[in-house]
């Protein structure tokens, strides 16, 4: 599947079958108040402290206060709060764990994700696509709104490429290229052109050319694998890089660039991508800096971020931003609360600042209040 991606983006995170770093550590920090961060306590954190002592770890999803990760080995690890079931356990009481537990004991997982509702998606290495937590407005595409404690197919096809998790709803690729969406369709977020609630995924048009989703609280983006970019749903904070605040309910083209490589969604109402070039762009709600512009004054269109062209993938939070270089140097940026940006402070930053010197990082994931990433050793 990795020749779908051409772009500069770090492919293992959404294809896990391509070859990653073979001794790669899990590392969180920032909030921790039902053990998010998988330390066995509930302290915060505010540089990165590694989760365990293993070097197993393939790709990690930071969501609101729970955060999941596969192994190399296939299993499916999740920990922090328990609630509508949200850890995949099949507990559906309100228990939380502050260090990783199995999801059952199957290993042929290879894709989690997590957002900021108590749910996920998952897909497994045979290219099924699975969904846990809260049910509300048909987010688990389980054609009902029931909540499920532990996780349950989504259909029985086997042709899934890539899932991402929003607020209540979800987007996902499947491998001949078409897009995919369920769950409440409030303000658009589905892409539909209405504003129906879908509980079982519903095609986005007709066309078999999209190549990465992301999906936020209110909003969606994808690439295409032209490299054009696409957003729709909420955009009264200029969110969907239209230069204008107009709500949008299916996909428009962002400009007329044809080099878009990665989009990522915050938990707010801002957005970065990459580009083929390796240059970072931001714009949206950005009154704590989240954007990476050096101030807070919100965007309707895309502004890069500095000069360089060493980026290779990034991830948003609530107002806050993280993203690895193609160094391997690891960068982050805007609210600082908690400690969630990984300075050993709480200091707001409006424009990248390295977190520590170490030069192996290879996927960072930002949840609401908290961030994991994966160091190569």
């Amino acid at each position: 599947m990795s020749n779908r991606w051409k772009g500069g983006f770090i492919q293992a995170y959404f294809d896990p079958l391509t070859v990653g770093p073979a001794t790669p550590e899990l590392y969180t920090w920032g909030r921790n108040n039902v053990g998010q961060l998988g330390h066995n306590d509930t302290i915060d954190r505010s540089s990165p402290v590694q989760v365990g002592s293993l070097n197993t770890w393939a790709q990690v999803s930071a969501g609101n206060s729970q955060m999941g990760a596969v192994k190399t080995d296939g299993s499916l690890w999740t920990w922090g709060d328990n609630s509508d079931g949200a850890l995949g356990l099949n507990i559906s009481q309100i228990i939380q764990n502050s260090s990783p537990v199995q999801v059952g004991a199957l290993t042929t997982w290879s894709q989690i994700s997590f957002n900021n509702s108590a749910n996920a998606a998952a897909i497994k290495t045979d290219g099924s696509l699975w969904t846990w937590g809260i049910g509300s407005s048909g987010g688990l595409g389980q054609n009902d709104t029931i909540a499920r404690s532990s996780p349950v197919q989504v259909g029985a096809l086997t042709d899934w490429y890539q899932v991402s998790v929003g607020t209540q709803w979800a987007a996902a690729i499947k491998t001949d290229g078409t897009l995919w969406t369920w769950g409440n369709d409030s303000l658009g977020r589905l892409g539909q052109n209405n504003a129906i609630a879908y509980s079982s995924p519903i095609q986005v048009g007709a066309l078999a050319d999209w190549a990465q989703v992301a999906a936020g609280i209110n909003f969606g983006a994808a690439v295409k694998t032209d490299g054009t970019l696409w957003t729709w749903g909420d955009n009264g904070n200029g969110e969907l890089g239209h230069s204008d605040r107009i709500t949008k309910s299916s996909p428009t083209q962002v400009g007329a660039l044809t080099n878009w490589s990665q989009a990522a969604i915050g938990n707010t109402a801002h957005m970065a991508a990459v580009k083929t070039d390796g240059t970072l762009w931001a714009w949206g709600y950005n009154p704590y800096g989240a954007c990476g512009l050096n101030d807070t004054i919100d965007r309707s269109s895309p502004v890069q971020v500095g000069s360089l062209n060493t980026w290779a993938q990034v991830s948003q939070g609530s107002s806050f931003t993280g993203a690895v270089k193609t160094d391997g140097s690891l960068w982050m940026w805007g609210i600082g609360l908690q400690g969630r940006l990984g300075q050993n402070n709480t200091t707001y930053y409006s424009s990248p600042v390295q977190v520590g010197s170490l030069t192996t990082w290879y996927q960072v994931s930002a949840g609401v209040t908290f961030t994991g990433a994966l160091l190569d050793t």
